[in-house]
């Protein structure tokens, strides 16, 4: 192992402490490129909220929605959802009762019918099994 000198204070340091640094920013980094590759929980469409079932009901007419920003696409930022080019998942809201705004609860929706419900605004999500 190569050891290093500073100039300034002229006490030496081994590579050790490098190699530890890149090893600690590989683990904390770890988790985050794993995260969507993990397996979500179900949820089986008569534990949706009824709201959820109307929405799902909703995208598979094509329509109509409520919210203008529905259909737009979602680029899981947050790398939860199995990782699909960009534009496969579309967002949806679901209604909140009492909200003033679109609330924090939508299904995202890939093609042919590959649809997650979040109730926590893209905290966590659970995909939604149409079969019991």
């Amino acid at each position: 192992m190569r050891i290093f000198r500073s100039s300034s204070t002229g006490s030496a340091f081994s590579g050790w402490a490098f190699l530890l640094a890149l090893l600690l920013a590989l683990l904390l980094w770890l988790p985050q490129v794993q995260a969507g590759q993990a397996e979500l929980a179900l949820i089986a469409m008569a534990e949706l909220p009824a709201e959820a079932r109307v929405t799902l009901q909703a995208i598979k007419r094509g329509g109509p929605f409520v919210y203008e920003r529905d259909g737009a696409v979602f680029r899981s930022y947050e790398r939860i959802l199995p990782k699909q080019p960009r534009g496969y998942y579309r967002e949806y809201t679901v209604r909140t009762p009492g909200a003033r705004n679109r609330g924090a609860r939508r299904i995202v929706c890939g093609p042919p019918v590959e649809c997650y419900y979040t109730a926590d605004h893209y905290q966590t999500f659970k995909r939604i099994r149409e079969q019991p």
